[in-house]
């Protein structure tokens, strides 16, 4: 009986690592999923700039923060520069999507080796009856009659 018992704990134990590995491995999906996110809003600032500057003269002043401190230039050099940081960072978006593959390929495959399912169906009806019940949500009323 003893030897069941250690057995059934040690089970607990390797579901609790495989649990907190899988929860591991979405968080690092996810922290891809943000970063690249946020890259892309630089893009794109970066492209309204691109957009703002490169109709003008290029021996008019501009202004540019560079690690925090707003340095005075011409548009004649800060455009390069600008393309390039551009540039930069759409390489380092497409090697986090490629990161972000073979983290997406790798959980797949962790799920199929341990038959991990998630359950959505169920939350999604919980949530559904919710607010069905609670048609009226945000809305404070007080006591009639005051």
């Amino acid at each position: 009986m003893a030897s069941k018992a250690g057995g059934d704990g040690k089970e607990a134990i390797n579901e609790q690592v495989i649990a907190n590995t899988y929860a591991n491995m979405r968080t690092e999906m996810n922290q891809l999923y943000t970063k690249i996110t946020e890259l892309e809003m630089e893009v794109s600032e970066h492209s309204l700039v691109i957009g703002a500057i490169e109709p003008l003269d290029p021996s008019r002043r501009c202004y540019r923060m560079i690690g925090g401190v707003l340095v005075e230039r011409t548009i004649k050099e800060v455009l390069p520069a600008v393309k390039r940081n551009k540039e930069g960072l759409e390489e380092v978006i497409a090697r986090m999507h490629e990161a972000l593959e073979r983290k997406k390929k790798e959980i797949t495959e962790f799920e199929l080796k341990y038959k991990i399912r998630i359950r959505k169906a169920d939350n999604n009806a919980e949530e559904e009856g919710g607010k069905k019940e609670g048609t009226a949500q945000g809305v404070l009323v007080g006591p009639a009659g005051q």
